[in-house]
């Protein structure tokens, strides 16, 4: 009688095991998606590709500002080659539009302000938001300083970017001028 209780028992824990196991067979695992732990900007990219195949889409942002501040790490021209491989490379695989890549691209790497798309000379569109304006450039030169300057080491094309920003600064104080001397008329 006692081997009958202990077989039982014995094949009660098995099948709730076996039960355990197929259930959990069914569940899919949350992905990771944690930062890529390299240097090596080369291999963190690739470390975030199959990241990003795995399910980790949602992080992408992040995991863009990681690549970054990888490359701060070893600055240099051709990290800009890695940066624009890895926007095409995310748009070919749908994570980007092809417009966001190359927002994204010129943002950090490009001496033309995303910031500007448009007619900035507008005295409607632009005047009456120009402190906004104002904002987002310079947010936007803080982002050419980490890409230009410390991610790829194009101290020309930095300056090329703060001296335009400085001239924009001016067209726009001029344009919104003249359009309030236009208004009082």
């Amino acid at each position: 009688m006692n081997t009958f209780k202990i077989d039982f028992r014995l094949g009660a824990i098995a099948g709730a095991a076996l039960i355990a196991a197929f259930v959990s067979a069914c569940t899919t695992t949350t992905p990771m998606c944690e930062s890529p732990k390299t240097s090596n900007l080369d291999a963190a990219v690739a470390d975030v590709q199959g990241s990003l195949m795995n399910g980790c889409e949602a992080s992408y942002d992040r995991y863009f500002d990681d690549l970054l501040t990888i490359a701060e790490g070893d600055p240099k021209p051709e990290n800009k080659r890695a940066f624009s491989e890895f926007l095409v490379w995310s748009n070919d695989q749908g994570l980007l539009s092809r417009r966001q890549a190359e927002r994204h691209y010129n943002r950090y790497f490009n001496v033309k302000f995303m910031a500007l798309e448009g007619d900035y000379n507008n005295c409607s569109h632009t005047c009456p938001r120009r402190d906004r304006v104002y904002r987002d450039m310079e947010r936007e030169l803080n982002d050419k300083e980490r890409g230009l300057l410390k991610v790829a080491m194009d101290n020309e094309s930095y300056y090329q970017a703060n001296e335009l920003f400085q001239e924009v600064e001016l067209v726009l104080e001029a344009t919104c001028t003249a359009c309030s001397a236009n208004k009082a008329q």
